[in-house]
C-alpha cells in the first residue's frame, strides 16, 4: 500500500486539497428513470465506451456512467470506498470529467481526480490505494473529436465485461438501486498522487540499471505524458530530446504519436539518437524507432523483452500472451526459442484475461500495448519505454542490432474499411458475400498465409488483415477482401 494515497478521518494526509460535495438523496431516482438515447448495440468496446463527442458520448451520458459505475462497483465491493480520476488533454475531457464525478458523488462515491495523467496511471494508483475502481476519460489513438471512457477494477484491471453489462443495464433502465442512499460524495483533486506514478515507475531500474549516455526521442502526441514521461526519462539520466509535448486538445494525435512514425523516424536519424519512442494520447501503449529510423512494432518489443526476461529465468514455461495480429514471423522465431506464443482477440484487455488463466507475465500486441506484469498490470507505454531502453543500454549493442538478430515479419498488409453504420460494421459476419471471400481466399492461401477480418471496438472501420510468406499473394487477397467489404457494408 501506498502510505501517502490513504485517507484518514476525512483528511488527506499531507496533501492540500479541493473538495466539493454532492448528495445522492432522491438523485439516484431522476437519474435510474431519466433514460435517454442509446444505441442497440453494445456501448462497451474493447477498451471501454468510445465516440464521438456530441454524439454518443455527452455530459447527461457520462453523468449517468457515473452514477451507474458508482453503484456498480459499491455493490460489487461491498462497501464506499473511492473511484480514481483521470483524463488526457482533449478539449471534451474536463466537461466529461466534472460530469462523471457529478455522478460518481450522486452515487455517494469518494472522488480522487487526478487531472492530466496516462491511463496506467489511473490503473497504477487503483491497484495501490484502497479505491473500488478507477475511471480514465481517453480516446486513446482517435482524433481529437472523439473522446471515451474506461474503467477499472480495484485490482487495477479493466473492469470484467460482467460488470460492464451490470453498468450497461443501468443505463438502459434495467438495474435498480438496491436499498437506501442517504450518502453525499466529495470530489478531491489529487494531481500530486501522479508523483507515486512516477517513482513506482523508476523503482524497479534504479537497483542497477540506469540510461546515462542514451539519447532518446519522445513523440509525445500532444496527449497524457507530455510531462511525465521526458521527466521520469531525464531522472533515469537520459538525454530527451521532445516532439508534440505539450497538452493540446486540438492536436492530439493528429499526424504525430504512435499511428505516424514519420516525425519521429526523422528526428531520431537527424540528432543521431540511440532510440526514440512515440506514445498514443493517453500513454498505454508505445511504439519504437531503432537508430537506423526502422519502426520497431510490438511484435519486437514483446520478442526482445520476453528474450531478456527468458534469459533472467523470470518467464514461467517462457511464455508471450499476444492477439490474432501477431506476426507469423515473430510467432514461430519464438518457437525455435523454445518459447509458447498464445493468440487472444484483438484487445488488450483479452490479452490480460488471457495471462490471469494461464499465469502469463508478458503478453501485449503488435500495436504496442504491452503488458509485464512483473511491474503492473495494465498496458503501459512509459514503462514499456524505460525497460525496452534500459534492455538496450544493457546489451552493449544498438537497438537496429537487436532487431536485425531477432526475426523478419512476413508480409502483412492491414487495410481499414471505413463503415459508418455502426449496427452494419458490428454485424459484418452476417454479410454472406463477404464471408464467401473470406473462404474463397483462405482456400487458395492454404497454409501459407492467414486472414483476418473484424469491425475495430474502437473506430468506425472493419479492419482486414492479410498475411503471407508471399508479398503479391498479400497484396491480391488484401485488395479482393477490402473491395468486397466496400461494395457490400460500407
Amino acid at each position: 500500500m501506498v502510505s501517502s494515497i490513504t485517507r484518514t478521518q476525512g483528511n488527506i494526509r499531507g496533501l492540500s486539497v479541493t473538495e466539493s460535495h454532492s448528495c445522492e438523496t432522491g438523485l439516484e431516482e431522476n437519474l435510474a428513470f431519466s433514460l435517454i438515447s442509446l444505441p442497440a448495440t453494445p456501448l462497451f468496446g474493447t477498451d471501454g465506451i468510445r465516440g464521438k463527442v456530441g454524439e454518443l458520448l455527452n455530459a447527461p451520458l457520462a453523468l449517468q456512467i457515473g452514477f451507474w459505475t458508482g453503484v456498480v462497483l459499491r455493490n460489487h465491493a461491498g462497501e464506499t470506498r473511492p473511484v480514481i480520476l483521470g483524463q488526457d488533454s482533449r478539449n471534451s475531457s474536463d466537461m466529461l470529467a466534472m460530469a462523471l464525478s457529478a455522478g460518481l458523488t450522486a452515487a455517494g462515491i469518494e472522488v480522487w481526480y487526478l487531472g492530466l495523467c496516462p491511463t496506467p496511471c489511473v490503473a497504477y494508483l487503483t491497484s495501490m490505494s484502497d479505491a473500488i475502481g478507477g475511471v480514465m476519460i481517453s480516446a486513446s489513438h482517435n482524433p481529437p473529436e472523439d473522446n471515451g471512457i474506461k474503467v477499472f477494477g480495484a485490482d487495477g484491471a479493466k473492469l470484467p465485461q460482467a460488470l460492464q453489462a451490470e453498468i450497461e443495464a443501468g443505463l438502459r433502465g434495467k438495474l435498480a438501486v438496491a436499498g437506501g442512499m442517504n450518502n453525499c460524495g466529495r470530489h478531491y483533486s489529487r494531481p500530486q498522487l501522479v508523483n507515486e506514478y512516477s517513482q513506482a515507475l523508476k523503482q524497479p531500474l534504479q537497483n542497477g540499471g540506469n540510461l546515462q549516455g542514451m539519447k532518446i526521442v519522445l513523440d509525445l502526441a500532444w496527449g497524457a505524458a507530455v510531462g511525465l514521461a521526458p521527466q521520469v526519462l531525464m531522472e533515469m539520466g537520459a538525454e530527451v530530446i521532445c516532439l508534440h509535448n505539450a497538452a493540446d486538445g486540438d492536436r492530439i494525435n493528429v499526424e504525430c504519436g504512435s499511428t505516424h512514425l514519420d516525425i519521429l523516424q526523422a528526428a531520431v536519424k537527424e540528432h543521431h539518437a540511440d532510440i526514440g519512442f512515440a506514445f498514443d494520447g493517453d500513454a498505454d501503449r508505445v511504439l519504437a524507432v531503432d537508430n537506423t529510423g526502422r519502426q520497431i512494432n510490438g511484435d519486437y518489443i514483446l520478442y526482445l523483452w520476453g528474450r531478456y526476461l527468458q534469459q533472467q529465468q523470470q518467464l514461467p514455461d517462457n511464455l508471450i500472451v499476444s492477439t490474432v495480429m501477431a506476426n507469423l514471423g515473430f510467432e514461430r522465431a519464438w518457437q525455435q526459442q523454445g518459447g509458447k506464443l498464445i493468440r487472444t482477440a484483438v484487445g488488450d484487455q483479452y490479452v490480460q484475461a488471457e495471462m490471469l488463466r494461464t499465469g502469463g507475465m508478458l503478453g501485449g500486441e503488435q500495436s504496442g500495448h504491452i503488458l509485464c506484469r512483473h511491474y503492473g498490470f495494465t498496458g503501459d507505454g512509459l514503462l514499456t519505454a524505460l525497460h525496452i531502453a534500459n534492455l538496450v543500454k544493457q546489451s552493449g549493442v544498438s537497438l537496429s542490432e537487436l532487431v536485425d538478430q531477432s526475426f523478419q515479419t512476413y508480409p502483412q498488409l492491414l487495410k481499414n474499411v471505413r463503415v459508418v453504420d455502426r449496427d452494419r460494421r458490428l454485424g459484418w459476419k452476417d454479410c454472406q458475400p463477404v464471408q464467401d471471400a473470406i473462404a474463397l481466399a483462405e482456400a487458395a492461401m492454404g497454409d501459407s498465409g492467414r486472414i483476418l477480418v473484424r469491425a475495430s471496438g474502437t473506430e468506425p472501420v472493419i479492419r482486414v488483415m492479410v498475411e503471407a510468406a508471399d508479398a503479391e499473394l498479400a497484396q491480391h487477397w488484401t485488395n479482393e477482401l477490402v473491395a468486397k467489404v466496400q461494395q457490400h457494408l460500407a
